[in-house]
């Protein structure tokens, strides 16, 4: 059910555009209520990008065993990996990617729920005492952009015609990371 309206508001949103297309539209084409689909997402923005909540829930609840800053950054990177892995592997990953490059307000959507995210895990940092508040916001902004910046990258070589494994350009984000601050 959650691919059927995940992949109808796609549908829609290529078609018409995120403006034009409700939460209505998404119901009829599945076939389904509206009703129905708020109790899957809350918002026709959640179902154009599922894995952005879960992503903030997991990288808040991911406790690291590392300590200090760069540790922590190294944990909570590897965890990010592995649930872009999994967004890769569970949602329309590439359609998706080519929205946000093509639909300026798919982006802020997506830097809004950056914005979320970033907030939620620094302070999650914060409280557990793993990092100071500063620390902690720091390493919240660089996994954040990280994720950020593969996405976007793997969406624009979509749009590109070059083809691309979206998990290995999350690799080579973080490998030029470490390069642009290898001792951090």
């Amino acid at each position: 059910m959650l691919r059927e309206i995940q992949g109808a508001m796609l549908d829609l949103v290529e078609e018409r555009g995120l403006d034009a297309t409700t939460v209505g539209d998404i119901a009829a084409r599945v076939g389904i209520s509206e009703r129905t689909v708020f109790r899957y997402y809350a918002s026709k923005e959640h179902v154009l990008m599922p894995g952005q909540q879960n992503l903030i829930e997991a990288l808040v609840d991911h406790k690291s065993t590392s300590s200090g800053a760069s540790g922590i950054l190294e944990d909570l990177l590897s965890r990010c990996r592995e649930l872009f892995a999994l967004e890769v592997e569970q949602s329309d990953f590439r359609r998706i990617s080519r929205l946000m490059v093509k639909e300026p307000q798919i982006l802020r959507i997506a830097m809004h729920q950056e914005r979320s995210l970033v907030k939620a895990l620094s302070e999650a940092l914060t409280q557990r005492g793993q990092l100071g508040q500063l620390r902690a916001l720091l390493v919240a902004e660089v996994v954040t952009a990280a994720w950020r910046v593969a996405w976007q990258t793997f969406g624009q070589r979509e749009i590109d015609g070059i083809d691309a494994d979206p998990v290995a350009i999350f690799d080579e984000t973080v490998s030029e990371l470490g390069m642009l601050f290898p001792r951090a």
